[in-house]
């Protein structure tokens, strides 16, 4: 029983993937998902008490899918060369799927906030992120919150100024040395 009420969760929260891709975060309604799956509008709510409790599942989804591609790539042993290779990978599946990329790091849903349940993959990858920045020697807080600026600037930059190419994301390695080059330089002279 569990295991068909998951399938099924699965199966909506697909649909809803794609008629997000089609009308857009903002156009993804209950009414025009109970179409896109075969059932009135009332039957989703025995899987979702609401739209929120959706794009929550979507988040969690798509968060859920950011790991495994995570998790697919080898590292290469040294550690400035694993951040790169691990950044490439989540640059490349956020610039993939806009839609996606929105609902996971811009928060367009003004009344939505993702459940701790949910949140927990965003903070793995996070995690995973800062172990890399660390063993590369970026080990301040500021230093690895501004990485991360830097990376979502790259992204932001590339959906929205040249959707589809690569004229933002080609610097990303130049950039990663740049970071790291500084962040350890910084540390060396405060020492």
């Amino acid at each position: 029983m569990a295991e068909r009420r998951g399938a099924k969760v699965a199966s909506i929260v697909a649909a809803a993937w794609d008629l997000a891709h089609r009308e857009g975060i903002g156009g993804v309604t209950l009414h025009g998902l109970a179409r896109a799956v075969g059932m009135r509008q009332p039957s989703l709510y025995a899987y979702f008490d609401s739209k929120n409790a959706l794009f929550d599942a979507m988040f969690a989804d798509g968060n859920r899918q950011l790991l495994e591609r995570l998790e697919a790539v080898r590292l290469p042993r040294e550690p400035r060369a694993a951040l790169k290779a691990f950044m490439r990978a989540f640059v490349r599946f956020v610039v993939e799927d806009p839609t996606r990329y929105l609902l996971l790091f811009q928060r367009p849903v003004p009344s939505f906030v993702p459940s701790p349940a949910s949140y927990e993959p965003a903070q793995q990858f996070l995690a995973r992120t800062v172990e890399l920045l660390r063993a590369a020697g970026v080990e301040d807080l500021g230093d690895i919150d501004c990485f991360v600026a830097m990376i979502a600037g790259l992204v932001d930059a590339q959906i929205g100024n040249d959707p589809g190419g690569r004229r933002w994301i080609r610097h990303l390695d130049r950039l990663i040395d740049l970071y790291i080059d500084d962040a350890i330089q910084r540390r060396s002279h405060d020492r």
